[in-house]
């Protein structure tokens, strides 16, 4: 007999997001980036945003990356540690810059353009693993994103993936087209995202990389190995597997103003659920909730319902979960 809410999960402890940030502009008010006449600037980085929401959480977590020693450095360290991030291990590089991003709105989504060749984060290597942070993490966050920086970021990546390491891995297989452009990104991330603890990928990502038809179950024939493995089909569902059997959760409508870093934040809100000890099903409404909180903002990081009514929202049963509104 199954039990869906007992899963595997990462010892207690703090967490410890590794990967790069970048200082990020887009149009004020919103719309087309030829024709703005204002820039509004921000930060945006698939690992911090998952920290800045666990902090959100209460969970204790740090980021570990590299800036520049920048004005754009500056601003991104102030504003991943105003939730309660720690920053204090983030390296300062005199010679490399801070990464920088533009976005680009349109009725179709946002494009994104990167200006990152030769940042400080790319120059990162696996002796960042040798910081105390990592040496007392419970729980280690990295992204696909990462290894495709730089050799010295893979090589980062591959070490922190170890078969003898001492922490809990996630891995947000966050597949980046631009960044790979040799085509080596399907072998690559696969192998990367099967010796992780614990994985999350998109439907439509890993259609992308892996085969057009797949579904969630075939995602998890492919990648076998971790304890736990999400797979989130957009404004359908999401689905966690786990040795206790799969668990779906349907994705409650939101008012969608931006979907720029909404998989962050569902990270984020499942992984802060089981390191709680919440059952998976629990963890999945707390991703699908955090999420929301991004899609209703241009930024990446928005603000979280209270905790009284997160509570409430995870203690409804199936049937009023299904029937929420885009009011949640």
């Amino acid at each position: 007999m199954t039990n869906p809410g007992a899963p595997w999960r990462p010892a207690p402890g703090p967490v410890v997001c590794v990967g790069e940030t970048m200082a990020a502009l887009a149009p004020d008010p919103s719309g087309p980036l030829a024709d703005a006449g204002r820039l509004r600037m921000s930060v945006a980085g698939a690992e911090s945003n998952v920290a800045m929401y666990l902090a959100d959480h209460g969970v204790p977590v740090a980021w570990l990356s590299a800036l520049g020693d920048d004005p754009l450095g500056r601003r991104v360290r102030a504003a991943v540690a105003a939730p309660g991030v720690d920053v204090s291990h983030v390296r300062t590089d005199p010679a490399r810059p801070t990464g920088l991003l533009v976005k680009d709105p349109s009725p179709d989504g946002t494009r994104v353009h990167y200006y990152r060749g030769g940042s400080a984060a790319s120059a990162l290597g696996p002796d960042l693993l040798d910081t105390a942070p990592v040496r007392g993490a419970a729980l280690v966050h990295l992204t696909g994103i990462t290894p495709a920086l730089s050799p010295s970021c893979r090589r980062l990546t591959e070490r922190a993936l170890a078969p003898e390491r001492p922490y809990a891995v996630s891995f947000d297989v966050n597949h980046r087209p631009a960044l790979w452009p040799d085509g080596d990104a399907p072998a690559i991330l696969r192998d990367l995202a099967d010796r992780a603890d614990l994985v999350l990928v998109g439907l439509d990502e890993a259609q992308g990389l892996w085969g057009a038809n797949l579904t969630a179950q075939d995602v998890r024939a492919l990648l076998p190995h971790p304890r736990v493995l999400v797979v989130k089909d957009g404004s359908r569902d999401a689905t966690a597997f786990t040795a206790e059997g799969p668990v779906t959760v349907p994705t409650p409508p939101v008012q969608v103003v931006e979907a720029v870093g909404a998989g962050d934040a569902f990270a984020a809100g499942f992984l802060a659920g089981l390191l709680r000890g919440r059952s998976v099903m629990a963890a999945l409404r707390l991703g699908h909730l955090t999420a929301g909180s991004a899609l209703g903002v241009t930024g990446d990081h928005g603000p979280l319902p209270d905790r009284e009514r997160l509570e409430d929202l995870l203690a409804l049963p199936a049937a009023a979960w299904a029937a929420l509104t885009p009011q949640v």
